[in-house]
C-alpha cells in the first residue's frame, strides 16, 4: 500500500508554470521580411516540489523521469510560446517558417510537449543529440524548457527564417536575426552534496579498548588524543582526518 500526502494529486499534464510569454512572428509580403517581437518577461524554471508541493506526475507519462521529484526533479517552464502576429501577411505558397536554436547555456534542455491524446515529450533544439532547427506550422507552439533545480539563470538564443520548400534553401532577407529567451531558476531546496579530500585511519572493530593519539615528532613524550569521533566504515572503526593538517604520527593506546 502506498501513502500520499493529504491533498496530493497525480498530475496528468505538465503545468505551464505561469502566464504565457509569446514571441510573435510576422511576415511582411511587401519586403519578404520576417520579424519577431519578444515579450521582455523572464519566466522562472520551477520544480514541481515548489509549484505543486506534494503532487506527483503519473509514472506512465513520458516526462515522468525528467520532472517528477522522485526522479530527476528538474525545474521547468512552458510559458514561452511561438505564435504568429495577428497582423501578419500570409506566407507565399511553397514557403515555410523554420525555428532554430543558435546557442544556450549548458544544462538547458528543450522538449516538444503534447499533453492530450498520444502524449509527447520529445527532445528538440539540440537536446539529447536532436537537430537544432525544426519546421513550424504557424500554430501556437509552447515547448518545455528544463534545467536542474539549482538557483541561477539560463538563456537560449533563437532565430526564425523563411525556407523555400522546393529548393530547400533559406530565402534571402527572410531571417528575424537572433532573439533571446531568458530564465531564472528556482531551487527545490534540497541540500547540495559536497566532495572533500580526506585521510581515513581505521582499525579492527574488535579493538574496543583503544584510543587514537597523535604526536608531531618521534620519539615523543607528548601524545594527544585525537578528538574526531570514530565511525564504522566498511566494517572497521575509522576516524576521518583533515589532509591539510601538518604531518603527524598516529598510534593506538590501550586504555587501562
Amino acid at each position: 500500500m502506498s501513502l500520499q500526502a493529504v491533498g496530493a494529486a497525480v498530475l496528468t499534464n505538465v503545468p505551464m508554470q505561469g502566464s504565457m510569454v509569446m514571441p510573435m512572428l510576422r511576415y511582411h509580403a511587401g519586403t519578404g521580411a520576417l520579424t519577431v517581437t519578444v515579450d521582455p518577461a523572464v519566466p522562472a524554471l520551477t520544480p514541481l516540489l515548489v509549484s505543486h508541493p506534494g503532487d506527483r506526475f503519473d509514472p506512465a507519462d513520458p516526462w515522468y523521469d525528467c520532472l517528477d521529484p522522485s526522479c530527476q526533479g528538474q525545474a521547468f517552464s512552458r510559458r514561452y510560446g511561438f505564435v504568429m502576429d495577428t497582423s501578419t501577411d500570409p506566407l507565399p505558397a511553397g514557403v515555410a517558417i523554420w525555428l532554430r536554436k543558435l546557442d544556450s547555456t549548458a544544462g538547458l534542455d528543450v522538449y516538444r510537449y503534447r499533453g492530450m491524446g498520444t502524449k509527447v515529450w520529445e527532445p528538440i533544439f539540440g537536446t539529447a543529440g536532436s537537430t537544432n532547427a525544426l519546421r513550424w506550422d504557424g500554430l501556437m507552439f509552447h515547448p518545455a524548457f528544463t534545467a536542474a533545480a539549482l538557483e541561477g539563470t539560463h538563456r537560449a538564443t533563437f532565430d526564425a527564417f523563411l525556407m523555400d520548400e522546393t529548393s530547400g534553401q533559406p530565402l534571402p532577407g527572410g531571417n528575424t536575426g537572433p532573439f533571446v529567451f531568458n530564465f531564472t531558476v528556482i531551487s527545490d531546496g534540497r541540500p547540495a552534496l559536497k566532495i572533500r579530500p580526506s585521510v581515513t585511519v581505521s582499525w579492527a572493530l574488535s579493538a574496543t579498548n583503544y584510543v587514537l593519539e597523535s604526536a608531531a615528532t618521534l620519539p615523543s613524550a607528548s601524545w594527544t588524543t585525537v578528538t574526531n569521533t570514530p565511525v564504522v566504515l566498511e566494517g572497521e572503526n575509522a576516524v576521518v582526518l583533515d589532509p591539510g593538517k601538518a604531518a603527524e604520527y598516529l598510534r593506538l593506546r590501550q586504555l587501562p
